[in-house]
């Protein structure tokens, strides 16, 4: 596995319950700001595997970038199950929700303080 994509499973295995992050948040955590289409591929190729917190993943929106209708609604449903404040349209207050991990809020932590 590549050190990126090592990097993102990681980081998305450790979202809290009742939190969401974004694909461009979690691309920057794993060292590629501008990769967040990669990790939108780490998330369809991987979750299962890795049981990865999937519907933890919001664009920058804040909001659910699954267009089709079954998966949007299935994401909506974990993530207000977890006690998420899901809109209609599916819009997240991320100044409520958004988790931000220690090293993203100090990015001068040393790499082996980081996990």
């Amino acid at each position: 596995m590549r050190p990126f994509t090592q990097r993102a499973v990681e980081i998305i295995s450790q979202i809290p319950a009742g939190t969401v992050m974004t694909y461009g948040q979690i691309a920057g955590l794993a060292g590629s700001p501008r990769g967040a289409r990669q990790v939108v591929r780490i998330l369809h190729s991987m979750s299962k595997k890795h049981k990865l917190p999937w519907h933890r993943v919001i664009n920058a929106k804040g909001m659910i970038a699954l267009a089709d209708e079954f998966s949007f609604h299935e994401q909506k449903m974990r993530l207000e199950a977890e006690g998420v404040r899901v809109s209609d349209d599916g819009a997240i207050d991320m100044n409520t929700f958004q988790y931000v991990p220690a090293e993203e809020l100090d990015p001068f932590l040393r790499e082996e303080e980081r996990w």
